[in-house]
C-alpha cells in the first residue's frame, strides 16, 4: 500500500483514539450521536534522544508515552460523554482516579502474586517458583477481566475495542474503509495491547528467574523497578509476532494472546464501527496525517 507505518488505536468511553505518525486522533459518539473527531499532533521524546528508538528503549518509551496518551484521550472521551450531564472531569479528579488505579494495579499483579509465590520458597527451583508466581498473576488478571467485563459499560468499550481492531485488520489488507468492508474482518489482532499484556507476565516469569530467592519486600521492588526492561523485551516479541503473524511458528506463539483478546473485544455494531473508520481515516496521509502538526 506503499505506507508501511504500522496504525493502532484504543478504545475509549463511546469511542476509538487512533495513533498515526505525527498525530493522532479521538473520535467519539456523543449522546446526541454526533461523532466528534479530535485531532492532536505527537512529539515523542525518541526525536529528540535518537538512542531511545533503539530495540529494547522503544519499548519503554512506547509504553509510557502510550500510558500518557491514553489517559488523555479517555479523559476527552468521559468528558465528551459527560457533556450532556454538565459534570466534566477536572485534572484533580483524573489525577486521583489514575494514582488510584496505579496503586490498585501494583497491588493486584505485583504484590498479590509475588506475596502467594513466597509460600513456594521450599521448592529448590527458582524457575519453578517464578512459574507459580507468573500463574497465580495472570489467573488474577483473567478473573479481573471477567469480573469488569459484566459491566455494562465496559462491555461498550470493548465492543469499540474489536471496531479498532476490525479497522486496522481491513486497512492493512488493503480495503476501502467503509462499513460493509471493513464488518467482515476479525474483532482480534496480534499487535493488540491485550496480548502485549500477556507477553509480559510471560517475560516477567524468564526474567525475574534470574533473580534467586530474595527477601519479600525486595522481591517486590525488583519487580516494579525492572518493569522497563520487561517492557522493552516484551515490545520486541509483539512487534515480531506482528510482523511474521503468518508463520507456522509465530502462529503457536501469538495464539494465547488472540484468545485472550476474545475477553477483552466483542462485535461492534455498524455505528461504532463507523467511529473507528473517522478515527483511523483522519490520521491516514489522505486524511492530513502527513501535514503540518496541529
Amino acid at each position: 500500500m506503499g505506507d508501511k507505518f504500522q496504525y493502532g488505536g484504543q478504545a475509549v468511553i463511546e469511542g476509538v483514539m487512533m495513533r498515526g505518525r505525527r498525530n493522532l486522533a479521538i473520535a467519539v459518539r456523543k449522546p446526541d450521536s454526533e461523532i466528534i473527531i479530535e485531532r492532536r499532533s505527537i512529539k515523542s521524546v525518541a526525536e529528540k534522544l535518537p538512542f531511545l528508538k533503539w530495540p529494547f528503549f522503544r519499548g519503554t518509551v512506547m509504553l509510557i508515552e502510550s500510558l500518557i496518551i491514553g489517559i488523555q484521550a479517555l479523559t476527552f472521551s468521559a468528558n465528551q460523554a459527560a457533556e450532556a450531564e454538565e459534570e466534566e472531569l477536572s485534572a484533580r479528579e483524573m489525577g486521583i482516579t489514575i494514582a488510584v488505579a496505579l496503586v490498585l494495579g501494583i497491588l493486584l499483579f505485583v504484590v498479590a502474586p509475588t506475596t502467594i509465590a513466597r509460600f513456594f520458597y521450599g521448592f529448590n527451583s527458582v524457575i519453578l517458583i517464578n512459574l507459580f508466581e507468573g500463574i497465580f498473576r495472570i489467573g488474577i488478571f483473567l478473573l479481573y477481566i471477567l469480573a469488569i467485563s459484566r459491566m455494562k459499560d465496559i462491555q461498550r468499550v470493548f465492543q469499540y475495542h474489536g471496531a479498532e481492531h476490525k479497522v486496522i485488520n481491513a486497512y492493512e489488507a488493503g480495503e476501502e474503509l467503509v462499513v460493509e468492508n471493513v464488518r467482515k474482518y476479525s474483532q482480534l489482532h496480534p499487535r493488540c495491547g491485550t496480548s502485549f499484556l500477556l507477553i509480559v507476565m510471560v517475560i516477567m516469569i524468564l526474567v525475574f528467574s534470574f533473580l534467586g530467592k530474595p527477601s519479600l519486600l525486595i522481591r517486590i521492588l525488583s519487580r516494579i523497578t525492572l518493569l522497563p526492561v520487561v517492557a522493552g523485551i516484551s515490545y520486541e516479541v509483539l512487534k515480531l509476532s506482528g510482523k511474521y503473524c503468518n508463520s507456522p511458528v509465530m502462529r503457536v506463539i501469538i495464539a494465547p494472546g488472540l484468545w485472550l483478546q476474545k475477553l477483552t473485544t466483542r462485535e461492534p455494531d455498524d455505528g461504532q464501527v463507523e467511529v473507528a473508520i473517522r478515527a483511523l481515516k483522519a490520521i491516514l496521509p489522505e486524511g492530513g496525517e502527513d501535514k503540518t502538526p496541529l
